[in-house]
């Protein structure tokens, strides 16, 4: 129930389909598609010719195995498990150059699909562009987008950039911000969780200050 009430929308909620394996239907999956283009598309009568054939599955199987022509598509076409709202998301905020080439091309599939997920990605490369640019000029008629964009998500992104745009505008044209704190204060949240209550102070003490010269050591 916890995944469901974390949920932000009904993709998270749905099952993924593992990717295709092969089952004892395999060898009969070029016999029923010679069938289906011969004009035969009953999975019962279908399901009984292969099983005079040899075939001793259930006719279920062959009623699901058929479900793809109904659609236009071939018989023994693999099903690609598809990616998570979170990698989609790292996939769109990572630099196209570090992307790698799977993800990449996994990307350009999801937004020819996804008008949606399109023009979110353009927004987020302009938003990008103008941290590299150190720019913020165009940030009031990005949020003009964001605003008419129709998508609930955004909007709301940019009327709570909208609260705090002053603040926003100084991280984009001054090079100081608080990814250092935010570094140290996630450092002490792992080692916290990590020792799960099991020591006092001195040894959390000691470990934070390992971990930090660490981080000055190996940037």
């Amino acid at each position: 129930m916890a995944k469901y009430a974390r949920a932000a929308c009904w993709q998270e909620c749905v099952r993924r389909t593992p990717p295709r394996r092969s089952t004892s239907l395999d060898p009969y999956l070029e016999y029923l598609r010679q069938r289906w283009e011969q004009g035969e598309h009953t999975a019962t009568v279908l399901h009984q010719e292969i099983v005079a054939k040899g075939y001793g599955g259930h006719y279920q199987r062959v009623k699901m195995a058929i479900a793809p022509l109904r659609r236009g598509l071939p018989i023994d076409t693999p099903r690609e498990r598809p990616p998570s709202p979170r990698q989609v998301a790292r996939w769109i905020t990572t630099t196209p150059p570090k992307r790698g080439l799977h993800p990449t091309e996994a990307l350009r599939r999801l937004l020819e699909h996804c008008p949606e997920l399109d023009q979110t990605h353009t927004l987020v490369g302009q938003f990008a562009a103008m941290l590299d640019a150190c720019d913020a000029a165009p940030l009031p008629a990005w949020l003009d987008q964001l605003a008419a964009s129709g998508l609930s998500a955004l909007a709301s992104l940019a009327k709570a950039i909208r609260e705090d745009q002053p603040a926003v505008v100084q991280g984009i044209t001054t090079p100081f911000n608080s990814g250092a704190n935010e570094g140290r204060i996630t450092d002490l949240k792992l080692q916290k969780r990590i020792m799960a209550g099991r020591a006092g102070v001195p040894l959390l003490r000691h470990r934070v200050v390992l971990m930090a010269h660490l981080r000055r050591r190996y940037p």
